[in-house]
């Protein structure tokens, strides 16, 4: 009995040292500046170039709060062309209106909902591969500009439009109207500042689409 206690107490602290032994485990955490493909995966840039996927979008925000939806944010690799925000002016569109708010899809939607949106038919009509474009709030645009320049490595590497620093070409729209004017203008957001500007709705001007993650 006494030699069947040694033999126990052996495996069992051979079992532990195993357990403590370093073991070297892929990290398959979702990061900024991984791919979002048109088959709907998150991979890193080197997995999606090794499997052949296409690239859709990438990663440039991942949640780490309650109050967001989602896992995180991708920005879409291609820009919109310049359009109105809305084909005339006297039009409220029913956003929420705040500076603060992740919402840039249910501004959206709402948006869309009058018919009288050039830039959201514009984002709704490029709905592929069963992902939801949308236009992103001034809030969520904020979080893309901290991560620009890091987020441009990967968009150049996809081959899509980088996102520019020229003051002439940095402006998009935002899907947040301007509080109390909101039947006449909406938030232009630059991408090279972090500045906003408040806008006659009627005026032509880029969007860059973002789609919420939840994988």
């Amino acid at each position: 009995m006494k030699i069947f206690h040694i033999i126990c107490a052996a495996v069992m602290a051979a079992t532990i040292a195993s357990c403590d032994a370093h073991q070297d485990f892929p990290d398959t955490s979702m990061k900024i500046g991984d791919i979002l493909c048109t088959d709907g995966k998150v991979v890193r840039f080197e997995e999606m170039k090794a499997q052949e996927k296409t690239p859709i979008a990438v990663v440039f925000y991942v949640n780490q709060k309650e109050d967001i939806e989602g896992t995180g944010y991708a920005v879409y690799l291609k820009d919109i062309e310049p359009c109105a925000y809305s084909d005339s002016i006297g039009i409220k569109h029913d956003t929420s209106a705040d500076l603060a708010a992740f919402d840039g899809n249910s501004n959206t939607h709402a948006i869309y909902s009058t018919y009288t949106s050039p830039a959201a038919e514009a984002v709704f009509d490029m709905w592929q591969y069963g992902q939801s474009a949308y236009i992103p709030s001034v809030a969520q645009l904020y979080l893309l500009y901290e991560v620009r320049n890091k987020i441009n490595e990967y968009i150049r590497k996809c081959g899509g439009d980088e996102i520019q620093n020229n003051p002439d070409e940095c402006w998009y729209w935002t899907s947040t109207e301007v509080k109390e004017q909101e039947t006449d203008k909406a938030w232009l957001f630059s991408l090279a500042s972090g500045a906003i500007q408040e806008t006659p709705k009627t005026q032509a001007h880029k969007i860059r689409p973002i789609i919420t993650l939840y994988n």
